[in-house]
């Protein structure tokens, strides 16, 4: 759907097609939900109903919340720990890469993930898509301290 500004008034067009929605994608744990699988979420009902309360520090739901409050579109992919499941980031990264041709990935969001072995395909992705990279700053230390050592 487009805004469009004419005679000072907000009218709505539909673009059937033509306009891809915009998705953060977002990696993190849940007391519930599928592994590794693409879950577009659109409320906060929805995301209480398909993932149930986050796990004692982790932040992934906490960002869920935060980026449907800004009535962001939301792809919820649920890994079993935040930061150490490589191979759940990894067939998720996949699966967004196949998914980049239906919609428009903005941003992924890591957090928890401060190792190159995941974020490596991340960055490749987001080349890719020309999606921003979301992470927090402790996870960006321990990204950039990672290659010191």
């Amino acid at each position: 759907m487009i805004l469009l500004w004419e005679e000072g008034k907000v009218k709505k067009l539909s673009v059937e097609g033509t306009v891809k929605s915009q998705f953060i994608a977002l990696f993190g744990e849940a007391e519930k939900g599928s592994y590794s699988h693409l879950k577009r979420i659109t409320s906060l009902e929805q995301l209480c109903e398909e993932f149930g309360h986050p796990p004692e520090d982790s932040l992934g739901i906490s960002f869920a919340v935060q980026a449907l409050l800004f009535q962001k579109e939301l792809i919820y992919i649920r890994v079993q720990q935040e930061g150490f499941s490589h191979e759940d980031y990894i067939r998720g990264i996949h699966l967004l890469e196949k998914a980049c041709s239906q919609i428009h990935l903005s941003a992924i969001c890591l957090p928890g993930v401060g190792d190159n072995y995941i974020i490596e395909p991340t960055f490749k992705l987001c080349e890719q898509s020309g999606s921003l990279l979301l992470t927090t700053s402790s996870d960006l230390y321990d990204y950039l301290t990672d290659w010191i050592s």
